[in-house]
């Protein structure tokens, strides 16, 4: 209630944060439900992104815009004998877009911060998937898109959404295709294969957009 009493006051239609506390500290309570906070908006058309990533806020606001989502995710890990590449987040996810039901687990530590609390833990929908990244390249933007899908299989069940993805280039050398244009490590990633959609607002916005596959 407190943050939609936030994005209502400020007219925000998306949100990036960031917080750092002390054991005992009143801001370590008042963190341990804003991860659901801030899944129930990105739900709701007012996309946050964690790490204070605002660039990465302006990509899930595109992904949403669009209809397909835009959830909060990063690298994880690598499967080479899978060849596929299990990204994901914690904090909050777009919960329209999860395949099955979203669950909600408690944490006696949050991921590399102050606290505890409740976290959400999904896996985004099985079929074709599009990522988006916003850059900052010698001071112009550009966008960054792929298209790929995400797969079933074992995913770390920790409280954060994460999923498998196949792309067609395959594991490898999707990540040193898109690492090699230089984005952040977030992205914005949204159900089915909207890149020519994607090109079409670049070139509205006058925008470079490179899509590696």
């Amino acid at each position: 209630m407190a943050l939609r009493k936030l994005v209502n006051k400020k007219s925000l239609g998306s949100l990036a944060y960031y917080y750092e506390s002390q054991p005992g500290h009143e801001y370590e309570d008042i963190i341990t439900s804003i991860i659901v906070g801030c899944s129930m908006l990105t739900a709701d058309g007012v996309p946050v992104a964690g790490e204070y990533e605002i660039k990465n806020a302006q990509a899930m606001k595109i992904m949403d815009s669009f209809g397909v989502g835009g959830s909060f995710t990063e690298y994880y890990a690598m499967d080479f004998a899978a060849d596929v590449v299990l990204m994901g987040h914690d904090g909050p996810g777009h919960t329209k877009i999860a395949e099955g039901r979203t669950k909600i687990r408690p944490l006696q530590v949050f991921h590399g911060k102050v606290g505890s609390g409740v976290s959400v833990e999904m896996s985004v929908r099985h079929g074709p998937v599009t990522l988006l990244s916003v850059i900052e390249s010698a001071g112009k933007v550009k966008l960054l898109c792929a298209e790929g899908a995400s797969v079933a299989g074992p995913i770390l069940e920790i409280g954060n959404t994460n999923s498998r993805y196949q792309f067609p280039l395959g594991a490898r050398r999707f990540v040193e295709a898109w690492n090699a244009q230089g984005p952040a490590h977030h992205c914005a990633v949204g159900v089915g294969h909207i890149a020519g959609r994607i090109e079409k607002l670049a070139k509205l916005l006058d925008l470079e957009v490179v899509k590696v596959c």
